[in-house]
């Protein structure tokens, strides 16, 4: 059965790289802007552009929405693509102050299935931040999917690279308890790996899951 099998990945992800302790953030609104920067980048270069914020004083909800864009764009500039990045925040915290009255906490009160179709709405914010945003800032139970997630199971015979995000994670959250703590700690496990084997050329020495991909095994998980 595929929850059995699944499980089974993340008992072995687990074993092998034990806790990840992600998102690393100070609060749930850095986890957020983190969300954002990270698109298309590092998490190395986000960190040099979160600390840019901090040192600068303007990592919050209201410095965020009364700095200028360009002074914004120039001290996240590490972050690559910093004019639109600078933009796609302004445009999240314009969303906060005006559903929100600037406060997270009140953001994430909500259905959270809601709110998810309320940030899809913010120019900027696609599937994958919306559930990072959702999954480590507001320990909503939503599993986030990144390319990591694609390569790991296509390359495990689940889904093919080609498969929707949507699909992908219906899949991950039909067939595993809803619970928010997994969620973190699968996603966060599969970027590990993905980082040491998974890549795109793969580096399949040393993997644990070798005998699980395509190439090693001639059964799937039902």
């Amino acid at each position: 059965m595929l929850d059995a099998y699944l499980l089974e990945i993340f008992d072995l992800l687990h074993a092998t790289y034990g806790p990840r302790h992600w998102w690393p953030a100070e609060t749930p609104f850095e986890v957020c802007v983190g969300a954002i920067l990270t698109q298309n980048t590092n998490w190395g270069n986000v960190e040099k552009a979160i600390g840019n914020l901090k040192g600068s004083g303007i990592l919050s909800p209201e410095a965020l929405r009364d700095v200028p864009a360009d002074r914004l764009a120039e001290t996240i500039r590490p972050a690559g693509y910093f004019n639109v990045k600078s933009v796609r925040l302004k445009d999240f915290v314009g969303y906060l102050w005006e559903r929100h009255g600037g406060s997270l906490e009140r953001m994430f009160a909500g259905e959270w299935r809601e709110l998810r179709e309320e940030l899809l709405r913010v120019r900027g914010i696609g599937p994958e931040t919306a559930d990072s945003i959702l999954l480590y800032a507001g320990d909503k139970p939503t599993f986030v999917v990144d390319a990591y997630t694609r390569r790991l199971f296509a390359a495990l015979g689940v889904v093919d690279r080609e498969t929707g995000y949507e699909e992908v994670r219906s899949l991950f959250m039909s067939n595993l308890p809803s619970d928010v703590r997994l969620f973190n700690e699968y996603h966060a496990l599969i970027v590990e790996h993905g980082k040491h084997h998974c890549r795109k050329r793969p580096r399949c020495a040393g993997c644990g899951l070798h005998l699980f991909c395509r190439a090693n095994a001639a059964e799937r998980p039902a």
